[in-house]
């Protein structure tokens, strides 16, 4: 049963990192394409995380944040803690 909890929090938590990459993207016009050139990738490459549900892989975090599509701590919370989660 604790196994199954499990699953449900790491599903929700992928859930949460693929919706900070979908805002990203909308901040982008919901421009695959300019998202993807801005972070220095492919759009298909882009489509690929956002048809298979994935988050924003962690060595475009920093660009995607320099292109002012969200903060590091937004697009990915599981790397990027903010520091008052870290003291808590």
């Amino acid at each position: 049963m604790a196994y199954n909890i499990s699953v449900e929090n790491e599903d929700m938590a992928s859930d949460d990192l693929h919706d900070a990459l979908r805002a990203a993207v909308l901040q982008a016009d919901n421009n695959q394409s300019k998202f993807a050139a801005a972070i220095g990738t492919s759009q298909q490459l882009v489509s690929y995380w956002l048809k298979n549900r994935r988050p924003l892989p962690a060595e475009y975090v920093l660009p995607a944040e320099r292109a002012g599509f969200g903060s590091r701590h937004d697009l990915r919370p599981d790397l990027y803690p903010r520091e008052e989660a870290q003291a808590a």
